[in-house]
């Protein structure tokens, strides 16, 4: 049994997240910087989907929308949010929707994820515990049924998600620069206890000459 990923199904409160949040308001938080507002909403360890939610134990999970608001193009990418936990007392760096994915396949990623950060820089693969070709003995990772998608705000035409990984980086908070609002998730591991967490904060840095904000989540 995977530890790390299942799907819920969706209570009728739930459900409503389903409902397209098309303005900062939307949000349970949102903050108005030059040239755009910023929007979020903290899901604990939940990663939306059409037909339900991913939960992924060993990731905090923050919705977040950007509106531009002067018609100007902005650029966004994960690496410009941070979160903060506990006013300051450490930052944690969001994550790839990549990594994120392999850590709902694979039981013994995190395992494989600290044994990598204690050789040093390496290229983090996917450990090779279960299986992934017809006739492999071991059991295969859980895949959801395919979702259909909005086109995304880049003009470019976009394939229905069909594995795990793709339904994850559907999810994801989309990295390119766009003038429309931008929407979705990013993904910060986290390997503390949930109760040591008092206070979270989403810091967003666009880089030079770009504005700075900090949008506390609870």
């Amino acid at each position: 049994m995977y530890r790390a990923a299942f799907l819920l199904v969706l209570s009728p409160l739930l459900a409503q997240k389903d409902e397209p949040l098309s303005k900062a308001a939307d949000y349970p938080v949102h903050v108005s910087v030059p040239g755009m507002e910023i929007a979020a909403e903290y899901l604990l360890h939940s990663i939306p989907t059409t037909h339900g939610f991913y939960v992924a134990n060993l990731y905090l999970v923050v919705d977040v929308g950007i509106f531009p608001s002067s018609g100007e193009t902005i650029k966004v990418s994960n690496g410009q949010f941070r979160l903060r936990v506990n006013h300051g007392k450490f930052d944690l760096i969001a994550d790839t929707p990549g990594t994120v994915a392999g850590s709902l396949k694979y039981p013994d990623w995190e395992q494989q994820r600290n044994l990598s950060a204690q050789a040093g820089p390496v290229i983090i693969g996917a450990p090779p515990n279960v299986g992934r070709f017809p006739g492999d003995g071991r059991d295969h990772p859980p895949v959801s049924a395919p979702v259909p998608e909005e086109p995304d705000p880049s003009g470019q035409e976009k394939q229905v998600p069909q594995t795990m990984d793709e339904l994850i980086n559907a999810a994801a908070l989309p990295e390119w620069p766009s003038k429309k609002p931008l929407k979705g998730c990013v993904f910060f591991h986290f390997a503390g206890k949930m109760k040591s967490i008092h206070s979270l904060e989403l810091l967003y840095d666009g880089g030079a000459g770009r504005p700075k904000a900090t949008i506390p989540l609870f």
